[in-house]
């Protein structure tokens, strides 16, 4: 798996147009990073085939019933670890639930895990990374002081901290599980993005353009958002991509440990971790969940490697 941390190294200025790119875009309509990372993702087989798996996983997350007419969670212990047969495609799990199913209304909180993590981390980390990298001094130092503890925190035993006082306060319901785990994660997982985001910001605030606003008489706030931002984007996108399929495999990993989503919120980590003692006798239960998570963090993985390279004009 490629290291997130290497999303922002070497992204700087584009290559020059051809004739005919230049007749695309039109006179007087410069060409920004953006546009040229657009322009060499749509020639990127690794880029279409990812974007393709991640849009069926989209659709199939938010329109569940258009795959499967089951209820993922209905009990008939007649069915109880049958194989798969034209009745239930992946087969039915221990308490005769159709697996199937369960993996179709599992993509909706496994997705929305990853997701919600992803965007919360970079979130917090872009925050406290760009104040750090701007103004420096006192600032920079608190937040990489606080950053490095979270930092050298063990990722798992703090999670099983965090999560064990979550189930020790008896939270019920699907979404405030889903947001103890997100938080959880994302609570660990910031330090990450707030490097990659002080480090752009340290580079960028050395540039012309940055001098140039701040001598007009720019405020700090609107040098930020609007010069320093747009700037430092592009590398915390980047890990933020290729970390929403490692935050993934970092659900189902605390789902497996018992400490993660449970019932009523159905996730391919918790199929997997109900399967776990049935695997000789009834393997179907383990294999169709686990090929849909392995599928879908290497589909983000791949993504977030398109990117980075479209992004970065020294590995095209």
């Amino acid at each position: 798996m490629t290291d997130p941390t290497t999303a922002m190294a070497g992204i700087g200025t584009a290559e020059y147009v051809t004739a005919a790119e230049h007749r695309e875009t039109g006179p007087g309509r410069p060409r920004s990073l953006w546009s040229d990372a657009w322009r060499d993702l749509r020639r990127r087989p690794l880029f279409i085939v990812a974007g393709a798996v991640i849009v069926l996983l989209a659709v199939i997350a938010i329109f569940p019933s258009w795959f499967t007419s089951v209820d993922p969670n209905h009990q008939d212990l007649d069915f109880s670890r049958q194989k798969p047969s034209g009745d239930a495609w992946f087969g039915y799990d221990l308490q005769g639930r159709d697996v199937y199913a369960r993996v179709i209304y599992g993509t909706r909180w496994t997705l929305l895990v990853g997701v919600a993590a992803s965007v919360l981390t970079v979130l917090v980390g872009a925050f406290l990374g760009i104040l750090a990298g701007y103004f420096g001094g006192w600032v920079d130092g608190l937040a990489s002081r606080i950053g490095e503890i979270f930092f050298g925190l063990p990722f798992v035993l703090g999670a099983i901290v965090i999560l064990n006082l979550v189930r020790n306060a008896q939270i019920r319901g699907a979404l405030p599980i889903v947001f103890a785990v997100v938080a959880s994660i994302a609570v660990l997982s910031w330090p990450v993005a707030m490097r990659i985001m002080r480090s752009a910001a340290i580079a960028a605030k050395q540039q012309d353009y940055v001098k140039a606003a701040r001598a007009l008489g720019a405020s700090a706030p609107r040098i930020i958002f609007r010069h320093l931002l747009p700037n430092c984007l592009a590398p915390v996108l980047v890990y933020g991509t290729i970390a929403l399929g490692a935050f993934i495999g970092v659900e189902a990993t605390l789902s497996f440990l018992g400490i993660g989503l449970r019932d009523p919120a159905v996730s391919w980590g918790v199929m997997i971790s109900d399967a776990r003692n049935y695997v000789r006798v009834a393997p179907h239960m383990l294999l169709f969940p686990a090929g849909f998570l392995t599928v879908t963090v290497l589909a983000f993985v791949m993504l977030g490697d398109a990117v980075r390279e479209a992004l970065d004009p020294k590995l095209r």
